[in-house]
């Protein structure tokens, strides 16, 4: 398939800069796959559309604070390093803003959100051809450790701070069950549940599930190549327990319903059942699973996600969800995002949900 068919027009104003007063108070478009129907309700009419025994399964990584504000002591020239992935402690991959100034050997020192010096410097090593840096940090024994006073929310490019980030975007730009640090973007898809809902679901006797898949920007990142063949998505590590694994095995072998949060937690889910011939055990990796039409799902049921970009691996994955192992769900999402231009949702991160049943 080529990558131009997964574009769209988006008008900018719909493009989410800050989330809805509530977290539950957004709005829930469902697509029902068979016949293509769409409805428009709030998230907080999410149970109608579950039952009991359903098994709603969500990614339960933390968003570290990934964002740190550099600045090269020679020139005083500020630097924007945005965390990729940890290669050893204090050692990890980067995207740096602007790179051009950034060349390997350079030295970089860092200040807190407030504009505060902090006890924390960094050289960088080394550059591979994404244009990203490897920096080796000093001056803290752990990096992790001091992200919570040094680091900053690590928001997309696309939701406009020109104050900055607050405190308020740390707490939004987070899930209310996230548990394992190590994402340096939300999964997004999860940031519309709160705690009493997701009691109100227990009670209603759907089972809860976690996975964990720290995201990493590669899920975000733009597909360059003309064809989605010859794209390749970056690794990103998962893990799969045993009490998940059972508990989704059960459910497939009884015919209830597997609900994903997000398409972080259908390509865990779908990643394990690849390696382990259709069947849910206890994993941990890397998955590199790139989703697309006419994609066979084995273990996904339902799909709860948010409106994604243009041209996007994200929108590819749930174009293969709405109508699995053909190719005509690109035209389901596409005719569902039309109406959701036309009805005003609010598009990507911080904005609304979708709900494909």
């Amino acid at each position: 398939m080529r990558t131009a068919d997964f574009d769209y027009e988006l008008p900018p104003e719909l493009i989410a800069q800050a989330p809805a007063p509530r977290r539950d108070g957004s709005r829930l478009l469902v697509l029902e796959r068979a016949g293509g129907g769409v409805e428009h309700r709030r998230f907080v009419e999410l149970p109608s559309y579950l039952r009991s025994g359903d098994v709603l399964v969500l990614n339960d990584s933390r968003v570290i604070p990934a964002r740190l504000r550099g600045f090269k002591p020679d020139t005083g020239g500020e630097v924007e390093v945005l965390l990729l992935e940890q290669e050893q402690v204090n050692d990890w991959w980067v995207m740096v803003r602007p790179g051009r100034r950034v060349r390997v050997g350079s030295q970089l020192h860092f200040r807190t959100p407030e504009g505060k010096r902090y006890p924390l410097s960094a050289t960088v090593c080394a550059a591979n051809d994404a244009g990203h840096r490897r920096l080796r940090f000093e001056g803290v024994t752990d990096l992790l450790e001091e992200l919570e006073s040094v680091g900053e929310a690590p928001l997309p490019p696309y939701i406009q701070r020109p104050a900055g980030v607050s405190k308020a975007d740390r707490e939004r730009y987070q899930t209310v069950y996230a548990r394992l640090a190590g994402s340096v973007a939300a999964p997004t898809a999860g940031l519309h549940f709160t705690g009493a809902l997701l009691e109100h679901l227990r009670a209603c006797g759907v089972r809860l599930a976690f996975v964990t898949l720290h995201v990493g920007l590669g899920t975000f990142a733009p597909v360059k190549s003309a064809t989605l063949e010859e794209h390749r998505l970056h690794e990103e590590a998962f893990t799969l327990g045993k009490e998940t694994a059972d508990t989704v095995a059960q459910a497939k072998r009884e015919g209830r319903r597997v609900i994903a949060v997000g398409t972080t937690t259908v390509r865990v889910l779908e990643s394990v059942a690849a390696l382990h011939g259709g069947r849910m055990a206890p994993a941990a990796g890397r998955t590199g699973i790139f989703v697309y039409p006419p994609f066979r799902f084995r273990v996904v049921d339902a799909l709860l996600t948010n409106f994604h970009l243009p041209k996007s691996t994200l929108l590819m994955l749930v174009s293969a969800f709405a109508a699995p192992g053909e190719l005509r769900g690109r035209e389901l999402v596409l005719a569902a995002y039309s109406q959701a231009v036309r009805e005003r949702y609010r598009f990507f991160s911080l904005g609304d949900a979708m709900l494909i049943v």
